[in-house]
């Protein structure tokens, strides 16, 4: 592995390391990879003082990168993509829920293999929201975020009392598509502590709903949709914003995020949307975090030219730099060139597949892997 000369404050061994990694998607959660940097680091540096901070961007892990940071786990039954009942957890404390779209209406609650890109709802994520209201939450931070789901948002308004209904009276059936038969909208009925409830909503894009940068044509396919899928869905998403009389909502930034979820969450929720990991760097107390920090370590499974649009790596880089902190990486594979991972604000990356290249190995070996990896790190930056 090739050497890079460092400086004096990044070699300052008597300086506190802290781990702000997201997870290695399909090998190691973030708290996961945070223990095995902390491991291979102190196998170099022995007794190294390390803060591991598991970090997100609003999809999936943003729960548990809350309770790691010492938010309260609760656990819930609510309705999955297909309609089947889920067990989903969200994060408390003092007041404030984060909520993860994915834990209920998530790519990962489908069973291997399927797809519903027509049918599958996000109504137990408007659950899990009423579940976070119930339990004192005056401030919701939700993620959005591997979402099974196109659908506007429309299940979760319903799960929070709105009346979508057809043309006979009759509630529109769960799903993007059935919302090309939506002839009125009531959002007059939806849980009135709404209104007294500050809702963020946590993203990584900035798509609107509609068209072709939209939900549908950008993410449908992700989701199982085929190209007829992706029009029927564009067109049924038209006719939510046309009842609604939102057409200003639906070319918001992040409107089109997660299947739509951020056009509902905008238009019946009244949140604001602001980049995930802006978000979630505030909510688990980042800032504080980097005090007496000569070295930040980050990540992600890939860092590559998506990595620059919003992803945990680039928000963390950019925080710490702002205070003076240097800043490496640790991923999986990388596919960024050194010059813009330091417009990143990234001095260094360090790759699984600089030690196994075989990407099948380099996934399920990637604790030992990564372990390795980090006590190179250590060489090069704390001794």
């Amino acid at each position: 592995m090739e050497k890079t000369k460092v400086s004096d404050t990044a070699g300052n061994s008597t300086g506190r390391v802290l781990i702000a990694a997201d997870k290695f998607k399909g090998s190691l959660t973030a708290v996961q990879v945070a223990a095995h940097v902390a491991a291979g680091l102190r196998s170099v540096v022995p007794g190294l003082d390390v803060t591991e901070l598991p970090v997100a961007d609003g999809g999936d892990g943003t729960v548990d990168a809350a309770v790691a940071a010492g938010f309260e786990r609760r656990t819930v039954r609510v309705t999955g993509p297909i309609g089947e009942t889920v067990e989903a957890a969200y994060a408390l404390r003092d007041g404030t829920a984060v909520v993860e779209m994915a834990e209920a209406s998530g790519l990962r609650r489908l069973p291997p293999g399927i797809f519903a890109p027509l049918t599958a709802t996000t109504y137990g994520t408007g659950e899990l929201l009423r579940a976070a209201l119930d339990a004192g939450a005056r401030t919701i931070v939700l993620g959005v975020g591997g979402s099974a789901t196109t659908d506007g948002g429309a299940g979760m308004l319903s799960a929070l009392g709105a009346r979508l209904l057809d043309a006979e009276g009759a509630p529109v059936a769960p799903g993007g598509a059935a919302l090309a038969g939506l002839a009125t909208a009531d959002l007059g009925d939806l849980d009135p502590r709404l209104a007294s409830t500050e809702v963020v909503l946590a993203g990584d894009v900035d798509n609107p709903l509609l068209g072709p940068k939209g939900a549908a044509a950008v993410y449908g396919p992700q989701k199982g949709a085929s190209v007829e899928d992706v029009a029927a869905l564009d067109a049924a998403l038209a006719q939510f914003v046309l009842v609604l009389g939102a057409a200003d909502e639906a070319q918001a930034p992040g409107a089109g995020a997660a299947g739509g979820i951020g056009f509902g969450a905008l238009v019946g929720l009244q949140a604001s949307f602001r980049p995930g990991i802006e978000v979630l760097l505030d909510v688990l107390g980042f800032e504080a975090a980097l005090d007496g920090v000569t070295l930040v370590i980050t990540g992600e499974g890939s860092l590559d030219e998506q990595s620059l649009h919003g992803k945990a790596p680039v928000g963390v880089a950019r925080a710490a730099r702002a205070r003076g902190i240097d800043v490496v990486a640790v991923c999986g594979r990388l596919t960024l060139p050194p010059a813009a991972l330091g417009h990143a604000g990234i001095r260094r990356a360090y790759s699984l597949a600089d030690l196994e290249p075989d990407p099948a190995r380099s996934m399920s070996d990637a604790a030992p892997l990564l372990e390795r990896l980090s006590s190179h790190l250590a060489q090069d930056f704390l001794t």
